[in-house]
């Protein structure tokens, strides 16, 4: 089992930037594919981007494409996610999540960190 620990959330103002932390322990973070999923009060968790074993594939959701960025660095068992140009929906806990690139489900995540956008 994999263990996901989150940090870097916090409140911002609309415009500002944050930089999420993933770290993984208990096993290579290059078994896994991971992702970042986040859930605002009263909605659905909803999925907002991921990326493959090496990083070479990523994908975004439409909300967050041209903002967001995701990475990983393997050696350091550590996944990223750059947050610019924050809007207030935005607003929301974020959650890391592990996928064994054999798999269909994301079976492990983290705590969540909480991500406050003010206007």
């Amino acid at each position: 089992q994999v263990q996901l620990v989150e940090s870097g959330g916090g409140l911002v103002q609309a415009g500002d930037s944050l930089r999420l932390s993933c770290a993984v322990s208990g096993r290579a973070l290059s078994n896994y594919r991971m992702a970042w999923f986040r859930q605002a009060p009263g909605k659905e968790r909803e999925a907002v981007s991921t990326i493959s074993w090496n990083g070479g594939s990523t994908t975004y959701a439409d909300s967050v494409k041209g903002r967001f960025t995701i990475s990983r660095d393997n050696a350091k068992n550590t996944v990223y996610l750059q947050m610019n140009s924050l809007k207030p929906e935005d607003t929301a806990v974020y959650y890391c999540a592990a996928r064994l690139i054999s798999g269909t489900v994301f079976r492990s995540w983290g705590q969540g960190t909480q991500v406050t956008v003010s206007s």
